[in-house]
């Protein structure tokens, strides 16, 4: 129990940079609280308590302003960023390092009972006030844009958005990916297909530094395969030769 609050709280760590201190996280962050109280719920719920379940819920509801239907089953390091108006579903499933933010839903298209409500695999992102509808599959690393409404399965590391939600980015770099993240610039609903001459122009910056990236570890790799050791070159700035390279030619 105490080792999967301290996962909580590191994950808020990871993903907030607004998140100060463990003092902070463990009573400033309603999503945090709403998780905490779902594990009490879902054991209530699975050992035939359903009463109590739906009350713990009901109880976290009005303390959090986060609906997590007991039934739901959510894994480790899941991370609800404000979390006012989510609600997620009795038969919704959320994977390990899934990220929500406010105003999720996590909802059904029919009043059949069964699976009805979507599968969250891990490390998958959805946006501010995203639909995802269904007993559809959101598979690892995908990101749903803000506000889309989702109601098919979304592709490995692709991104959805719009109404309905079309698949964009189904082939994402993952080059770029982690540049942008070095950057500090991950815009998970900014993708290469908009018409946008910022979103285009941003991607186009992504690519040249990645590109630039893959040219200069080639060129070391040649250099210390011809026998110039450049961090050794570069440690020793002040006897740094600037002809080395037109040595190697020679």
């Amino acid at each position: 129990m105490f080792a999967r609050v301290r996962e909580d709280v590191a994950c808020v760590f990871d993903r907030d940079p607004a998140a100060r201190s463990t003092w902070e996280v463990m009573t400033c962050y309603p999503g945090l609280h709403a998780l905490v109280m779902h594990r009490l719920a879902h054991w209530f719920w699975g050992h035939g308590f359903r009463w109590l379940g739906r009350a713990t819920s009901h109880f976290t509801r009005w303390l959090t302003g986060i609906e997590i239907h007991p039934g739901a089953t959510i894994g480790r390091r899941v991370f609800i960023d404000h979390g006012m108006g989510v609600v997620i579903g009795e038969t919704a499933e959320i994977g390990d390092d899934c990220t929500l933010y406010h105003g999720v839903t996590l909802g059904g298209t029919s009043w059949n009972k069964g699976k009805r409500h979507p599968t969250l695999c891990p490390g998958v992102v959805v946006g501010a006030g995203a639909k995802v509808l269904g007993p559809i599959t959101i598979h690892p690393g995908a990101k749903v844009g803000s506000n889309a409404v989702v109601v098919r399965d979304v592709p490995p590391g692709a991104t959805a958005v719009g109404i309905p939600a079309r698949i964009v980015d189904a082939a994402a770099d993952p080059a770029r990916v982690a540049k942008a993240e070095q950057m500090g610039f991950s815009a998970y609903a900014v993708t290469r297909d908009q018409d946008d001459p910022v979103s285009m122009a941003i991607h186009g910056l992504l690519d040249h530094a990645v590109e630039t990236d893959r040219r200069l570890e080639k060129l070391i790799g040649l250099l210390e395969r011809s026998g110039v050791h450049l961090a050794d070159e570069l440690a020793t700035a002040d006897k740094f030769d600037p002809n080395f390279l037109g040595k190697i030619v020679d």
